[in-house]
C-alpha cells in the first residue's frame, strides 16, 4: 500500500469512529490481547463498534480475539477499549497493525495501555503472574515504519530509550500489590510466530536478557512512540517457555486460563485509567 493511500484510510477510519463517538475523542486506550475479552474495565456509558465497520480495519483471525472497538466513559475520562488486536503471523503488514493506533492518534490519543499473554522464561514468573514491561528486544526481522514515514507520523528515527513510561510501570505494580495480585518487572523479547520457540532460542533469549517472549506489543510500541503516544504494557503469564520446568504449550490452554486472569486484570485497568 502507497503511503498516500495509507494515510487516507487511516483519515477514513478516524471520520467513521467519530461519527459513532458517544462523547468526546478517547485520550487513553486499551489493547486487549488473547483471552481477555472479559477484561473490558466497566463503562458509565459507551458505543460498540464491530472492527468489521471500520473502514480499512484489518479482521483478527486469531481464536481469543472479539474484534470489538468500544469507546465510552470510565471515571469520566474516553477511553477506548480494542477487543483483539492484530499480529504479523496472521499475515497483517506491519502498518496494517499500526493503523488503529493511528487512528485512535488522529483522534486525539494520548496514552495506550497495551496488554499481551506471554511465556515466562524465569523460573520466579509463573502462569497467572503479572509483568509490567521495562524495555523490549525484537526479533520479528521488520519494522512498523519501514517505508512508511510521513511528517504527520511523527519523526523518522524516533528514540525508543523510554518506549514504555517508568511512572505508568510503578503504578501498575503498586496496583497489582494493592490487590494481591503477582506482579513483576521485566523486558519483552518479541518473536514472529505463530510456532512456538524451541528450548534453543529460550536459552539464547534469556542470555541477551529477554525475561519474558511474545508474538505482539512491539508493532504497536514503536509507531506509538512515533507518534509521541505515551505506552505502559501490562502481560501475564500463558505459559513456562519451551524447554522450562512445567511448560505446557498450547493456545486453548492460555484462552482458558485468560479467562481466569480476566478478573484481576480488569481491576487493575479500572483503577490504572484513573491516572493514566
Amino acid at each position: 500500500m502507497e503511503i498516500k493511500t495509507y494515510i487516507g484510510a487511516v483519515r477514513k477510519a478516524a471520520e467513521y469512529v467519530r461519527s459513532r463517538m458517544p462523547s468526546a475523542a478517547p485520550q487513553v486506550a486499551v489493547i486487549l490481547g488473547s483471552g481477555l475479552a472479559k477484561a473490558v474495565p466497566a463503562f458509565e456509558k459507551s458505543e460498540t463498534i464491530p472492527y468489521g465497520d471500520i473502514p480499512g480495519f484489518p479482521r483478527p483471525t486469531v481464536a481469543g480475539h472479539v474484534g470489538k472497538l468500544i469507546i465510552g466513559q470510565i471515571h469520566g475520562r474516553c477511553v477506548a477499549v480494542m477487543q483483539g488486536r492484530f499480529h504479523y503471523y496472521e499475515g497483517h503488514s506491519m502498518e496494517s497493525i499500526a493503523l488503529p493506533l493511528r487512528m485512535l492518534e488522529y483522534l486525539g490519543l494520548k496514552t495506550v495501555i497495551l496488554t499481551a499473554a506471554v511465556g515466562s522464561m524465569r523460573e520466579d514468573i509463573k502462569p497467572g503472574h503479572f509483568v509490567a514491561i521495562t524495555d523490549h528486544i525484537s526479533f520479528m526481522g521488520r519494522n512498523p515504519l519501514r517505508a512508511f514515514h510521513e511528517e504527520e507520523f511523527g519523526d523518522m528515527f524516533p528514540d525508543l530509550v523510554n518506549a514504555y513510561d517508568a511512572e505508568l510501570r510503578k503504578h501498575i505494580i503498586a496496583i497489582c500489590h494493592a490487590h494481591k495480585l503477582p506482579a513483576h518487572e521485566g523486558v519483552y523479547t518479541a518473536v514472529c510466530g505463530p510456532s512456538y520457540e524451541t528450548p534453543a532460542e529460550i536459552r539464547a533469549f534469556r542470555a541477551w536478557g529477554g525475561d519474558v517472549v511474545g508474538m505482539s506489543v512491539v508493532p504497536e510500541v514503536i509507531p506509538a512512540r512515533q507518534m509521541g503516544i505515551k505506552v505502559a504494557a501490562l502481560t501475564w503469564i500463558s505459559n513456562m517457555c519451551s524447554g522450562m520446568k512445567g511448560a505446557t504449550l498450547n493456545h486453548s490452554e492460555v484462552l482458558e486460563l485468560g479467562a481466569k486472569v480476566s478478573e484481576g486484570l480488569r481491576v487493575v485497568l479500572q483503577d490504572l485509567i484513573k491516572i493514566a
